[in-house]
C-alpha cells in the first residue's frame, strides 16, 4: 500500500529521527553515587554498567555496602531515563507533535 507523499516523508524523517535518536543514546554516559561517593557506578545508555568503585572503608559492612550499591544503581537508571526523555522531548518538540503524545 502506497502511502499519500506528505504521510511517506513523515515516516521517513520519523525513521531518521528514530536511528538519531538511538544513536545519541548509546553516547549517554552517566555516574551516581550513594554514601557521599564511597560507592560509585557508571552507567551507559543502555543501562549496561561500565564501571563500579567501591570505597575500601565500607567494605566490612556487608549490609550497608549492599544499601549503598543498589542505592548508586538506582541513581544511575534515573539519569539515564533522565537523558533519554531530555534527547526525546527534543527531537519530538521538532515534529510538531503535541506534548505528551509519547
Amino acid at each position: 500500500m502506497k502511502l499519500p507523499g506528505n504521510m511517506q516523508q513523515m515516516m521517513q524523517q520519523a525513521q531518521r529521527m528514530q536511528e538519531k535518536l538511538q544513536q545519541e543514546i548509546a553516547q549517554i554516559k552517566v555516574e551516581a553515587t550513594a554514601g557521599g561517593g564511597m560507592v560509585t557506578v557508571n552507567m551507559d545508555g543502555q543501562k549496561h554498567v561500565t564501571g563500579v568503585k567501591i570505597d575500601p572503608e565500607v567494605a566490612g559492612d556487608v549490609e550497608m555496602l549492599q544499601d549503598m550499591v543498589m542505592a548508586a544503581f538506582n541513581e544511575a537508571v534515573k539519569k539515564v531515563d533522565a537523558e533519554i526523555q531530555q534527547k526525546m522531548g527534543g527531537m519530538l518538540g521538532g515534529m510538531g507533535l503535541p506534548p505528551g503524545l509519547f
